[in-house]
């Protein structure tokens, strides 16, 4: 099977940013007097919209405190910004990937406005045929976000793979009728990731470009 669309996750899969999203949600809490999550607590929730990810996490958290909370996270994530960089080789995949013509997008638990701004900063919005945010659809493991990016890419569930750090992007995978493939070096346990049956778990961008070398590659 070649793979003419490849999704990415975004945060723990591209991006190195997972310690920064637990250490907001911890920071955040502490700011509020709220009951702090352990980092394994905090980082299973990566992957979901943020406001359902916050009440997982932070299930003492209240509508009324939600905006004051809302406004931590952000001004703690963003303190970190500098920190931030894509996985070493993830760049040169995407190029590699895109000179096969295979077709690129991004299903991510991001909001629009950071996923925007991220696109920005690393200056791969042009890589990428499509883009989906959680607070456009529905959050994962919701399926439509893939349902979405094969009725704009025109495409079929055979065509597509979903890559992805949590166990909420092969769920999503699974629920969209579409092969998934894990990496490990994200936020979720290898067990969570094979519990939801991916073709592969990788444990490296780079073991991840060797597996999707003979896989990819646009339809004849």
């Amino acid at each position: 099977m070649a793979y003419s669309l490849v999704v990415f996750d975004w945060d723990g899969t591209l991006m190195d940013s997972t310690h920064s999203i637990v250490a907001a949600i911890q920071n955040a809490c502490r700011d509020l007097d709220l009951p702090v999550p352990t980092a394994s607590a905090a980082s299973w929730v990566i992957g979901l919209s943020l406001e359902s990810a916050l009440r997982r996490a932070v299930p003492e958290l209240t509508p009324a405190l939600l905006p004051r909370f809302l406004e931590r996270y952000r001004i703690h994530y963003l303190l970190r910004d500098p920190e931030l960089r894509l996985f070493d080789g993830a760049r040169e995949l995407l190029t590699d990937l895109a000179n096969q013509n295979v077709r690129l997008a991004v299903a991510t638990g991001k909001s629009r406005v950071g996923l925007d701004r991220v696109l920005a900063a690393t200056g791969l919005r042009h890589m990428f045929d499509a883009t989906r945010t959680a607070d456009e659809t529905f959050s994962k493991p919701h399926p439509e976000m893939l349902h979405q990016l094969m009725r704009e890419l025109v495409a079929e569930p055979a065509d597509m793979l979903m890559i992805g750090d949590t166990s909420h992007d092969l769920q999503m995978a699974v629920n969209a009728g579409v092969h998934g493939l894990g990496v490990s070096y994200g936020a979720h346990p290898i067990s969570d990731l094979e519990g939801c049956a991916p073709q592969a778990v990788v444990d490296s961008v780079a073991a991840m470009s060797a597996w999707l070398k003979p896989r990819v590659g646009a339809p004849a």
